[in-house]
């Protein structure tokens, strides 16, 4: 019987990228009005291949940025990007359809919810508390806690010692088939795809299911405890 559920946070309760994709447009206006000497398309192109060697969760990307561009950082352009992002970041961080009756549905059901994520521990909780998802979750796992990212072992680890149960007791709803359905499949999780908010393709099918949309979660966990029954 599944005991736990537990969520990747970006990209499969949060439509993160769409956030970051207005966010950044923005953040590139603002510097382009404060003198960056690229054009729109251009800048777009480079700051993306940018957060793709350090990471969507980057903390300097803008720095980097702007030091690619002009040789150094320019502090009057990196405050107009900066203020920016995150003037547009919050009208626009929000949970995909279905999720928060998804949590509501789960938490009936007492089911122990969790969340594992790459992201560093506030900023985890500041999306969650954003959203006003914060409450339905029993445990956080962010980077800061595991000191590893996934699909390393680590965060699983941690997430079965938090809730107490066995790995067959718990799935894992993830949106990147590398990183979550590779590591939870390894820690012995029944794993999920969330396909609706998948950016990295792969070519094998490794998750144990998939989802079109959140709310079929709730499917899913049946078919799980029918089985087991």
């Amino acid at each position: 019987m599944i005991k736990a559920v537990l969520f990747d946070l970006d990209n499969t309760l949060i439509d993160f990228m769409k956030m970051k994709k207005i966010s950044c447009d923005a953040a590139l206006d603002a510097m382009i009005s404060a003198g960056l000497e690229l054009n729109k398309s251009k800048a777009r192109k480079l700051l993306f291949e940018l957060y793709g060697v350090h990471g969507i969760e980057h903390q300097q990307i803008f720095q980097e940025f702007i030091s690619k561009v002009h040789g150094t950082v320019d502090y009057r352009m990196l405050s107009a990007g900066i203020t920016a992002y995150r003037r547009v970041q919050l009208g626009f961080l929000e949970p995909y359809p279905t999720v928060r009756p998804l949590l509501v549905k789960l938490k009936e059901k007492n089911l122990m919810l969790g969340i594992v994520s790459d992201a560093p521990r506030l900023k985890a909780w500041m999306r969650l508390t954003e959203m006003g998802l914060s409450e339905f979750f029993d445990e956080v796992i962010t980077l800061d806690d595991s000191g590893e990212l996934k699909p390393s072992p680590k965060p699983f680890e941690l997430a079965l010692k938090k809730f107490k149960a066995e790995p067959k007791e718990i799935i894992f709803v993830g949106d990147n088939p590398e990183r979550d359905i590779r590591g939870a499949k390894q820690a012995g999780f029944f794993t999920a795809l969330a396909k609706y908010g998948q950016i990295f393709k792969s070519k094998k099918k490794e998750a144990d299911f998939e989802l079109k949309k959140p709310v079929e979660l709730l499917e899913v966990i049946e078919k799980i405890n029918e089985q087991k029954s």
